[in-house]
């Protein structure tokens, strides 16, 4: 846990009790999620290990999945940055009530704030929870400033946990399934859209990271566009996708 800065401590110390619950009440209703990540335990979620939140109540079997499943998608996300520098926090759940409770919806799993993870009953495997852990990685990398389209971003968490739905076997001399015809979306607004719309905008955007990836030395080329964008670089003028290619 970070330490709260004095200055925090003191402007809590002077907002009225009431202001102050109401304000954490309205975050709690308004973003559950957000309010899950904050405390697990508020949610009847229990530490599994440090770090990892599930239901209380599961049985032997279901707490090595979730285990096996957190300690491969480590590994992942390891493998592909060389050390993996973000440790977010992941909210785990079996059960659809579980998921609903802290804010979930119909998606598999989702990165929060880009501090944590939280998986639905659907997304308790390695490959959706290194995707949203890449996510967490790459944010953590990366500073605010940053310059980084959302169709990169998703494309590469694709090819970070090695998505066999989107992308061709690793041995294969171009991973590309579906090349995009035309601009993918920059923005995450303009990404859930075109997502839910087209199955294969995920296809799209990891082909086209797949190949900068593979024309740019791999590891080393998106370490190098990292620090390149940390310094102020624009991503336009790094990356240049071949759209229609």
């Amino acid at each position: 846990m970070r330490k709260t800065s004095r200055k925090l401590w003191a402007l809590i110390l002077t907002v009225p009790a009431a202001i102050l619950l109401a304000a954490v009440v309205g975050v709690a209703l308004a973003y559950p999620s957000v309010a899950a990540a904050a405390c697990p335990g508020c949610y009847g979620l229990a530490e599994l290990e440090e770090g990892v939140y599930t239901e209380s109540g599961l049985s032997d079997p279901q707490r090595s999945q979730v285990r096996q499943v957190i300690q491969r998608a480590h590994e992942l996300v390891a493998d592909f940055y060389g050390s993996q520098e973000s440790s977010p926090s992941l909210l785990v759940c079996l059960t659809d009530a579980c998921y609903s409770r802290i804010g979930g919806k119909k998606e598999r799993g989702i990165a929060i704030l880009n501090r944590s993870v939280m998986l639905s009953p659907r997304g308790v495997d390695a490959v959706i929870a290194s995707h949203e852990m890449s996510h967490v990685e790459l944010h953590d990398r990366l500073t605010s400033a940053a310059d980084l389209p959302q169709w990169f971003d998703e494309g590469l968490a694709v090819v970070v946990s090695n998505d066999a739905r989107y992308l061709a076997p690793e041995s294969a001399a171009d991973r590309c399934l579906i090349a995009p015809a035309e601009p993918l979306p920059g923005t995450l607004e303009e990404w859930l859209s075109a997502a839910s719309k087209d199955a294969g905008t995920y296809a799209k955007s990891a082909c086209q990271v797949s190949r900068w990836l593979r024309e740019n030395g791999g590891r080393a080329g998106l370490l190098s566009l990292v620090e390149r964008l940390n310094a102020g670089e624009h991503f336009t003028s790094i990356v240049k996708p071949a759209w229609g290619v």
